[in-house]
């Protein structure tokens, strides 16, 4: 499990030479998301195998501390040490380690970077998920998912978030959740599939004119080839997950997927094989328990009537 840190700022993921040589200089005092993932599977590797740290070391002709900070994304690994890391540990899986390798030549510092002194790392590191997700899914019980949120919606709603934030953080805040949502508008748009419960569809933040805005744009969205929107309406009665918002993006290979929860203390990442089978069955029996996309769609159609 990797979780969101307070934001502070990182080194590029894989310095230009692409490998782990340890410095004081290539040790990175704030890995990212992305970096504490890629870092944590290469751990799962070594674990599987029954190596320790140490033992790993011995292998590959390093220290102990050098295998360490690889898997702690304090360092960079090159492909090249990816596959004789995975060599050594005997992972059969070949899917999953070209993905990881693929994650070494990963250089370029995304969108979501220019906020990295302005907003928690939390919040940047699920951009950053968002960003390389194959597919995602969510389910939401008391709001829009953040990626169908209007301007105005997500501004009513930061206004009222505790602790209170200041109105410049409440605007930083809004353009990032914006960009967050041009995974949806790019020439290969991530499909998402989501389930809105009625309870987050009647909620009527920033009054009428706000809330009817809303709702038409989630209709406008869900007529996209890439997105399905299913409704779970107070008729279905009780149902899994109630009361529990959960956010699934899919990885280059399932073990790569991530979990996002939301919990008192902040979000919480989860890429577990178990949590990850477990989240994956929730949001399958969920979405069963939903309207179908075309009903959906009526449903809200009548919301918007009635308001």
């Amino acid at each position: 499990m990797f979780t969101g840190r307070q934001g502070s700022s990182s080194l590029p993921f894989v310095r230009a030479t692409g490998d782990s040589q340890e410095t004081e200089e290539s040790v990175r005092s704030n890995p990212t998301g992305r970096q504490l993932r890629f870092g944590a599977e290469l751990r799962k590797l070594r674990e599987r195998a029954g190596l320790t740290a140490t033992g790993a070391g011995q292998l590959l002709g390093i220290k102990q501390t050098q295998v360490s900070n690889m898997e702690a994304g304090r360092v960079g690994v090159s492909a090249e040490r990816v596959r004789a890391l995975a060599g050594h540990y005997g992972c059969s899986d070949q899917a999953l380690v070209d993905a990881l390798s693929a994650m070494t030549t990963e250089r370029s510092r995304g969108w979501w970077e220019e906020y990295r002194e302005i907003l928690p790392a939390a919040l940047l590191d699920l951009a950053e998920v968002e960003h390389h997700a194959g597919r995602l899914r969510t389910a939401v019980t008391m709001h829009i998912p953040g990626l169908f949120q209007t301007t105005d919606h997500a501004r009513e709603l930061l206004r009222h978030v505790v602790p209170e934030l200041s109105p410049p953080e409440i605007e930083h805040r809004v353009s990032f959740r914006v960009k967050r949502q041009t995974v949806l508008f790019t020439d290969a748009p991530t499909a998402l599939v989501a389930v809105i419960h009625e309870a987050a569809l009647r909620m009527r933040f920033g009054g009428l004119t706000v809330a009817t805005s809303q709702l038409r744009h989630l209709l406008d969205m869900s007529e996209r080839d890439h997105i399905t929107l299913r409704v779970l309406p107070f008729a279905t009665g009780s149902f899994p997950g109630s009361g529990q918002s959960v956010f699934y993006a899919g990885g280059p290979v399932p073990p790569l997927d991530t979990v996002r929860l939301d919990q008192s203390h902040g979000p919480v990442f989860l890429d577990a094989e178990a949590q990850l089978r477990m989240y994956r069955a929730l949001l399958d029996r969920m979405e069963s328990v939903s309207l179908a996309p075309e009903d959906s769609r009526d449903f809200i159609h009548k919301l918007i009537h009635d308001l």
